[in-house]
């Protein structure tokens, strides 16, 4: 196993319960509006999120077409007028930054890291919600870093995003070989990582085929095993 300085992890489905966050914040938004929210509707949701977000990371659409797009076909879906779509997504953006529900364990890892790694929170997610949750997160104490593809101007799994990283985090080009990318999306983290010449560690607690990374780990406890902390 080599010896690695600094761990770039992503934010969602790795570190942050996202699908939790997710739910709560769509059945405020909804609700808030008037709109019964069900289980059927939140999977409907998120089935609407999850494809637009796939698209955007192969880079087929802009990042702005999400926000256009996601709640205006989920209200048409149900039989609403879609025009108020924006609306709710401004609503829900600002609701989901309220809740940065972390995954069991995360934060005694990253506390347990802290003192043999530099750390930083690498994510596509939208700048409102992940300051919002970042910062309220106990994490922040232990992780320096968030970068945010929206900010940077480029997303994972483009090369240029993690080149941005590191030279933000005073990384040198020898150090590329010190540094790992842990996260759970094969298209964007894995193959991001890869893109940039780096180490990565695919976050997967349900087994899925034909891994991409140097490693695969399934828990926390794996993970920080793998790094002989």
């Amino acid at each position: 196993m080599k010896h690695y300085r600094y761990l770039l992890f992503d934010a969602d489905e790795t570190l942050f319960d996202f699908p939790q966050s997710e739910r709560l914040a769509i059945a405020r938004t909804l609700e808030e509006h008037g709109i019964p929210c069900g289980e059927e509707t939140i999977s409907l949701y998120s089935r609407i999120n999850h494809a637009l977000w796939q698209r955007f990371n192969l880079g087929e659409i802009p990042r702005e077409q999400i926000r256009r797009e996601r709640f205006s076909r989920l209200l048409e879906s149900l039989g609403y007028d879609p025009s108020p779509g924006p609306e709710l997504d401004q609503y829900y953006a600002n609701t989901l930054g309220s809740f940065g529900i972390l995954y069991p364990g995360a934060l005694e890892m990253c506390r347990t890291l802290s003192p043999h790694y530099t750390m930083a929170i690498v994510t596509n997610g939208f700048s409102a919600s992940q300051h919002g949750r970042f910062d309220r997160s106990p994490i922040r104490e232990y992780i320096p870093y968030l970068f945010i593809s929206e900010e940077l101007g480029c997303q994972k799994p483009q090369k240029l995003f993690f080149d941005k990283v590191l030279d933000a985090m005073g990384i040198e080009e020898e150090d590329r070989g010190l540094t790992l990318v842990i996260g759970d999306s094969l298209n964007s983290d894995i193959q991001g990582g890869k893109n940039a010449g780096l180490d990565t560690c695919w976050y997967c607690p349900s087994p899925k085929e034909d891994p991409l990374p140097d490693y695969t780990v399934r828990n926390y406890r794996e993970l920080m095993a793998l790094l002989g902390v």
